[in-house]
C-alpha cells in the first residue's frame, strides 16, 4: 500500500528560497555556467576522440569525466533554472526518482574514475618503463567498466530502498533537486536500512577510494623526490597537479555532505555543495585540465588550424 502511495507522490522543490530579483540574477549566471559546461566539456571530449596524440590512458579517463560532467549538469540544472523563473516547483515521483538515480550513478562513477586516474599517474611516474604494459587499453577499459558498473549497482540499491517507503509527511524537498538525503527526510517509514546503505556506500566509494588516492600519491611524491634534476621533478609534478586539484575539490565536498554529522545548518551547506557538483565542478574540470595542459591546448590549436583551411 505504501509503495503504491509513493508512485502517486508529487514533491515540491524548495530551491534556494531567495528574493525574486536574486533568483532572476541566479538564473542568468547559472545559465551561462551551464552553457559553458556543455561547450567546454564537449570540446574536450571531441578533442580526445579526434586527436591521436590524446589517445592515452589519462585522456581516456578524462573523456569519461567530460561525459559525467555533461550528463550530471543536464540532469539537474535545467529543472533548477526552470524553478528559478516560475512558482510552480512541483515534480512527480518518477522524474524525482530518476534525478536521484542519475545523481547516485554519476557522483560515485566520477569518484572511482578519479581513483583510476591516480593509479594511472602512479604507474606513469613510479613504473615508467612498464607503463604501456600495465596500462594497456584492455586494463583501461576494464577499469572504466568497473567504475560505471559499481556505481550503477549502488545507485540501484539506494533507489530500490527509497521507493519502498511511504511519503506521508511534508512533500517539500529542501533542495533544488531530488537529492537522496533530502527526499529521505520526508519518508514516514523506517529509514534505518536506507541510512545503513548510505553509510556503507560512503565508506565504499568515498573513504576507501580516498585512502587509495593518498597511497598512490605518497608513492608518487616519494618517486618525485628521488628525481635528481629540478626540471625533472617539476615536469613529473606538473602531470599530477591538475588531477590533485580536482581530487581535493571533489572528495572534500563529498565527505562534508555524506560523512559529517547532521546539523541545523547542514541543509543550506548541502545545497551549496551540491551546486558545486552540478555547475562549478563541471566548469572547473575542463578549465583545470585544459589551461594547465599543453597537449590539450596544442590539440585545440591544431583543430582550429584545420578548420580554418
Amino acid at each position: 500500500m505504501g509503495e503504491n502511495q509513493s508512485w502517486d507522490t508529487e514533491f515540491v522543490l524548495l530551491g534556494f528560497q531567495l528574493s525574486p530579483e536574486t533568483e532572476v540574477l541566479l538564473f542568468w549566471v547559472f545559465s551561462l555556467l551551464y552553457i559553458f559546461t556543455l561547450l567546454a566539456n564537449g570540446m574536450i571530449f571531441v578533442l580526445i576522440c579526434l586527436d591521436q596524440k590524446l589517445h592515452t590512458p589519462m585522456y581516456f579517463f578524462l573523456s569519461h569525466l567530460a561525459i559525467i560532467d555533461i550528463t550530471y549538469a543536464s540532469t539537474n540544472v535545467p529543472k533548477m533554472l526552470a524553478n528559478l523563473m516560475t512558482q510552480n516547483r512541483a515534480i512527480s515521483f518518477v522524474p524525482c526518482i530518476m534525478q536521484t538515480f542519475l545523481y547516485l550513478v554519476l557522483v560515485p562513477t566520477e569518484c572511482l574514475i578519479l581513483v583510476a586516474m591516480s593509479y594511472d599517474r602512479y604507474v606513469a611516474i613510479c613504473h615508467p618503463l612498464q607503463y604501456t604494459v600495465i596500462m594497456s587499453w584492455t586494463v583501461c577499459t576494464v577499469l572504466a567498466t568497473m567504475c560505471w558498473s559499481c556505481a550503477f549497482v549502488l545507485a540501484l540499491i539506494h533507489v530500490l530502498l527509497l521507493q519502498r517507503l511511504p511519503f506521508c509527511r511534508s512533500r517539500e524537498v529542501n533542495h533544488f533537486f531530488c537529492e537522496l538525503l533530502s527526499v529521505l527526510k520526508l519518508a514516514c517509514g523506517d529509514t534505518w536500512l536506507n541510512k545503513v546503505a548510505i553509510f556503507a556506500a560512503s565508506i565504499l566509494v568515498l573513504l576507501g577510494p580516498f585512502c587509495l588516492v593518498l597511497v598512490s600519491y605518497m608513492h608518487i611524491l616519494w618517486a618525485i623526490l628521488k628525481i635528481k634534476s629540478v626540471e625533472g621533478r617539476r615536469k613529473a609534478f606538473s602531470t599530477c597537479s591538475s588531477h590533485l586539484c580536482v581530487i581535493g575539490l571533489f572528495f572534500g565536498c563529498a565527505m562534508v555532505v555524506y560523512m559529517v554529522p547532521d546539523s541545523s545548518q547542514k541543509g543550506k551547506k548541502n545545497k551549496i555543495l551540491s551546486l558545486f557538483y552540478s555547475l562549478f565542478n563541471p566548469v572547473l574540470n575542463p578549465l583545470i585540465y585544459s589551461l594547465r595542459n599543453a597537449l590539450v591546448k596544442d590539440a585545440f590549436c591544431r583543430m582550429l588550424r584545420e578548420r580554418s583551411r
